[in-house]
């Protein structure tokens, strides 16, 4: 099979699961349907997020064993069922089991893998590899943007979840076709030939007794974070602290989107390079001093964009190069 067919595949589904990074666009017509704080409709992007995040972990697990293929459909199918029933959602509380349970699995139980299959497939170009596998996952937010916001405007907050679910589950389950995993004996003579020391890999239990498991899990978390809060509320940042019209602020979505995605390829192939370490100090330093920036200077259009632009870079290389760094 031609490996980079699920590189393809990888990156179509990518794209869909990456839209959840545009929530931002949905805070205010929420607010304005139903009267819900602001405080309270964010809440549905952080569970969404941590539902995402703990069900990679039995995702990760499944697809070992039945194949990335099929723990991709179903991802897909729960994703997409997650946003239909959310458009018939009149309580928060509904909105939280819809949108941030059922989608939350759908996206944990799909992300992990077109990422595993395309390392798998890739031992050679670990960094650069991760990244392509993750740029469509940044890259969503700014292809859905205008998708999102025609909807809105046209169908209504609730419609708009309907058509998405619809989208996303027809071209996820279509993308996670096109993932398979390399036969055994060529992952091995592969990544043998590339990288010796992957020869000796580690069971669960085993990786759990390492020091450096703690390590990556405490750095991946605390390098999540600034990228995670900057982009569930970059329309609101643009509109309460820079000032800014619903217009300009929301083309923070945009930006982020495409320096996310960006940030995912560039730092992954600098990576390969240079190091991961060397790169992670680096991406580390930088999110600092911006974090740092938007939390005490004074903020205009221009540097708006640039801080979450740069955000988002960042927060792109963390996700393209912990997945190397773990391998």
């Amino acid at each position: 099979m031609n490996r980079w067919l699920v590189v393809l595949g990888a990156v179509i589904i990518q794209i869909n699961l990456g839209a959840v990074y545009a929530w931002s666009l949905f805070n205010q017509p929420l607010m304005n349907k139903f009267g819900w704080a602001r405080e309270d409709v964010v809440v549905t992007f952080s569970i969404t997020i941590a539902i995402f995040a703990l069900a990679t972990i039995f995702a990760g697990r499944l697809q070992d064993k039945i194949g990335p293929r099929w723990v991709a459909t179903i991802g897909g199918v729960l994703l997409g069922l997650g946003l239909v029933l959310a458009s018939q959602a009149t309580t928060l509380y509904q909105l939280y089991f819809f949108y941030g349970v059922i989608g939350g699995i759908g996206i944990g139980m799909t992300y992990v893998c077109p990422l595993s299959a395309c390392v798998k497939w890739f031992p050679d170009k670990r960094g650069f590899i991760s990244g392509v596998a993750v740029a469509g996952f940044g890259l969503g937010g700014l292809i859905f943007k205008p998708i999102i916001e025609l909807l809105i405007e046209s169908m209504g907050v609730s419609s708009t979840f309907l058509y998405l679910g619809v989208i996303y589950l027809i071209l996820v389950v279509a993308g996670a076709q096109l993932l398979k995993n390399p036969p055994v004996e060529e992952t091995t003579r592969k990544a043998s030939k590339a990288i010796p020391e992957l020869s000796n890999n580690f069971s669960p239990k085993q990786m759990l007794g390492t020091y450096q498991f703690y390590l990556l899990w405490f750095m991946f978390l605390f390098g999540s974070m600034s990228g995670l809060m900057v982009i569930s509320f970059a329309v609101d940042i643009g509109v309460d602290i820079v000032n800014l019209d619903m217009g300009k602020a929301a083309n923070a979505v945009m930006v982020i989107a495409l320096f996310n995605a960006a940030g995912r390829i560039v730092l992954g192939r600098v990576s390969d390079s240079f190091g991961r370490t060397n790169t992670l100090m680096m991406v580390y330093g930088l999110t600092a001093l911006i974090m740092f920036y938007m939390s005490t200077g004074a903020m205009n259009y221009p540097t708006f964009l640039l801080s979450v632009s740069l955000i988002g870079f960042c927060f792109g290389g963390f996700l393209a190069l912990f997945p190397s760094v773990t391998a």
